[in-house]
């Protein structure tokens, strides 16, 4: 019996919507990740991009564990000499809440093309209101 393998225009992609209202990142970002890679469905293949879309919302209001607040440091290359910016997770939050949840998702996906392609299908707000209303998204529970 051989493996299925689907076909590009086989692939059905369902868009889902996840308040991150009190939600832990870590957690947060592991079903998320899940969901883009399409390690849900039972046509995964892990060399073809089956994952659906994943909008968040309230990113502003996402909750760290410990003192991660405090202690814990984004870092960032600008590209030029001695460009190394580091900021602590309290200050990107004010700043940067969507930059927060895009990036711990992007850790966890495939360092490739195929991650990179996986990570386009996440779309992250601040708030709780978004723009992808047209494509009717399905409220995605995380515990």
């Amino acid at each position: 019996m051989p493996t299925p393998m689907p076909k590009e225009n086989e692939i059905e992609r369902k868009w889902y919507v996840v308040d991150a209202d009190g939600k832990v990142l870590g957690r947060l970002a592991t079903r998320i990740a899940t969901i883009l890679r399409g390690k849900h469905k039972p046509l995964f293949a892990p060399h073809l991009d089956v994952g659906d879309h994943v909008v968040v919302l309230n990113a502003e209001k996402i909750h760290l564990t410990g003192r991660k607040l405090q202690n814990k440091q984004y870092r960032w290359h600008t590209g030029y000499i001695g460009g190394l910016r580091e900021v602590s997770a309290e200050k990107m939050l004010k700043t940067h809440p969507e930059r927060m949840i895009e990036w711990a998702v992007q850790g966890m996906l495939p360092k490739n093309r195929l991650g990179r392609a996986m990570a386009k299908k996440l779309k992250v707000y601040r708030g709780a209101e978004h723009p992808h209303q047209a494509q009717q998204p399905q409220v995605l529970e995380v515990k």
